[in-house]
């Protein structure tokens, strides 16, 4: 795992509009396979089930309709964030995932890993 410092370097270096170009692209063709990882992890963590329809039905139902859209919109919000987290950790497995075998099995790795 990187440390805070070699994370923050890497959230920075995210900024530079080319270089999060080529990952968009890479996502934007991996897209379909991605979406049905990304469901597949929503459901299995319980996020869209019994209690998110019944929380959906609560905010579609408030009576006030001031309240109604502020229990709408905090319900989009909070889907909006699962979804990014659930996203990125979707794609920092596939991260993993594409690293060479030499590079997942390097005990160097590994220790410098369980450093963090």
């Amino acid at each position: 795992m990187p440390d805070e410092t070699e994370l923050e370097a890497a959230i920075e270096r995210l900024l530079d509009a080319e270089r999060f170009a080529e990952a968009e692209q890479v996502v934007a063709r991996a897209a379909p396979q991605l979406q049905k990882v990304l469901v597949a992890a929503l459901a299995e963590g319980g996020w869209f089930g019994e209690p998110h329809d019944a929380e959906t039905l609560r905010a579609a139902t408030v009576p006030d309709p001031d309240e109604r859209i502020a229990a709408v919109r905090a319900l989009l919000a909070e889907e909006a964030r699962m979804g990014m987290m659930v996203g990125v950790a979707v794609g920092w497995a596939l991260n993993e995932e594409l690293r060479t075998p030499v590079e997942r099995d390097d005990p160097r790795r590994q220790d410098q890993e369980g450093d963090t």
